[in-house]
């Protein structure tokens, strides 16, 4: 780990209470490298950052979660990193587990990936997390796995990994600013044949977690499945839209 560089970015909104709980369990030796991109807080967020000494960009106005994730990788891109972590810094996901999530991209086994909460029911449920959102997941990632070829326990992760490789060929910045960035990421990755991976992280779900409610939770769902819907077309070979391969 010493000879490689690790760029850790966090999109946030209104992470002022989490953010240094977040920023403590990252070992020591990754932080020197994190950029926070804040997308119009309300609350102390960035001097919170600030204070910690981690490099903060902030937008002007709320861009979304999508258009915060783009201002991170593009900020991250420039430090010309060997693998770029993307952290929530709602402290939902251990931190701690950074090197295990790198190390697979490091020794080049995976181009991308991501920490899932979801390995079995008992812990997801004892970790937190609503039993309606467990389910939901679950049934989310089976339709998504079975129309996408692939086999993920997983696909709502806020943990995940890059390597510079991943981020060069996926075009991120043509991706919606909503919430459904973190889907048409993954769905590029497999139209461009990237290698995806995933490890087992405990679930962690507290007040203070960020969580989308049910309006946008809603529209998540219905774009989720409107790009694999478009992806599928692409695939055979009916329509050829740029974000695929």
């Amino acid at each position: 780990m010493a000879k490689v560089k690790v760029v850790i970015v966090m999109p946030a909104y209104n992470a002022a209470t989490t953010v240094k709980n977040t920023y403590l369990e990252i070992p020591a030796k990754l932080r020197k490298h994190i950029i926070l991109v804040d997308d119009g807080s309300t609350d102390q967020t960035v001097k919170v950052a600030q204070k910690l000494g981690i490099k903060v960009f902030a937008h002007p106005a709320n861009l979304g979660y999508g258009g915060n994730q783009k201002t991170c990788y593009w900020e991250a891109l420039k430090l010309e990193p060997s693998v770029v972590v993307m952290l929530h810094p709602d402290y939902q996901y251990d931190a701690s587990l950074i090197e295990e999530l790198v190390r697979p991209i490091l020794i080049d086994r995976y181009d991308y990936m991501f920490g899932s909460r979801i390995q079995n029911k008992k812990g997801a449920l004892l970790g937190g997390m609503p039993p309606i959102k467990y389910y939901l997941n679950r049934v989310v990632c089976l339709m998504e796995n079975v129309l996408l070829g692939v086999n993920f326990t997983e696909h709502f992760s806020g943990f995940r990994a890059y390597s510079i490789k991943a981020l060069k060929q996926i075009p991120f910045q043509r991706f919606s600013n909503d919430f459904v960035f973190d889907q048409q990421m993954e769905i590029s990755a497999i139209s461009h044949n990237l290698r995806i991976g995933e490890i087992a992280i405990p679930t962690r779900y507290h007040e203070k977690a960020s969580s989308i409610k049910f309006l946008k939770g809603s529209k998540f769902i219905i774009d989720t499945f409107w790009y694999v819907f478009l992806y599928k077309l692409h695939q055979a070979g009916l329509i050829k839209f740029p974000i695929y391969k």
